[in-house]
């Protein structure tokens, strides 16, 4: 599913990730908070090029949310937005119990998609985001019960070793889709060579997307559409559109992305394309 994807064609898809759940408009005055602000950077999106939303729901106060409620307002006004977009809940969350986090899973609809990080990590000084096994096999047991696709979140190469023992747990439906993550801290270190590494220690036909933070999004990404794979841009992992220069909004690195792609002679997926593509 890697350079193959590549040579053969294959539509890159690519996901928004509008918001997040960590730093607010103090970091970037454009990013979306509220379900309305949230919904129209879907439609901008998915007008630049996005098949799939990565959603968070966030307090009046601009906090992060966990409780159904807030993801259904959220869910709402992006399908009220939107046309097609595939919608993927967050299921993370640092400090948080799992009876919180499962709480995304539970609008109705059901998300088509939703996060399913693949180990613990650090968080600034003193927090960790403990992702021990059993949270992990509950989750995607819900996940499975209700029809949601996983997105298996792969922060370092200990949860790439993680991915291997959730197949050996569960039963995944093919193809297993698995976010690959680069940058600071506990994240896989940022170097062109980390990147061909994990795409290589993945399962055997898995598709893999990529997700740079920061400074290594367009590298990373750039590298993730060239080596076959789907790529995941957006306010939430990136501020700035260049160095010194804040993002107008997500649409604009979706767009940017969409015209990488294009030079690089990979198509863009549609929505209806993107769920053909990872067995939606």
């Amino acid at each position: 599913m890697g350079y193959e994807a590549y040579l053969n064609g294959e539509p890159v898809v690519i996901t928004a990730a509008l918001t997040g759940g960590v730093h607010g408009k103090e970091a970037n005055p454009n990013l979306p908070e509220t379900p309305e602000e949230i919904g129209s950077a879907a439609a901008d999106a998915e007008s630049a090029g996005a098949a799939i939303v990565h959603l968070h729901a966030r307090r009046e106060n601009g906090e992060r949310a966990f409780s159904t409620e807030r993801f259904q307002a959220v869910t709402d006004a992006v399908r009220e937005r939107t046309d097609d977009v595939i919608i993927q809940h967050s299921t993370g969350g640092t400090g948080a119990p799992i009876e919180q986090r499962r709480q995304s899973l539970h609008t109705d609809p059901s998300p088509e998609m939703a996060s399913l990080d693949m180990g613990p990590l650090n968080r600034y000084v003193h927090l960790t985001s403990e992702n021990t096994r059993a949270t992990i096999d509950a989750l995607y047991d819900e996940m499975a019960d209700r029809g949601i696709k996983p997105e298996l979140e792969v922060f370092n190469d200990g949860h790439r070793n993680e991915v291997h023992g959730l197949l050996e747990r569960r039963d995944l439906d093919d193809p297993v889709y698995a976010t690959l993550i680069f940058g600071s801290g506990t994240l896989t270190r940022p170097r062109p060579r980390n990147f061909l590494n994990a795409i290589d220690d993945l399962p055997d036909g898995a598709m893999f997307n990529t997700l740079g933070f920061g400074p290594h999004q367009l590298p990373f990404t750039t590298m993730g559409i060239l080596f076959g794979g789907h790529v995941r841009v957006g306010l939430e992992d990136n501020v700035y559109y260049r160095r010194g220069d804040l993002a107008e909004s997500t649409a604009q690195l979706v767009g940017r992305t969409a015209d990488i792609a294009g030079i690089l002679g990979r198509e863009v997926a549609t929505p209806t394309q993107a769920r053909r593509i990872l067995g939606l």
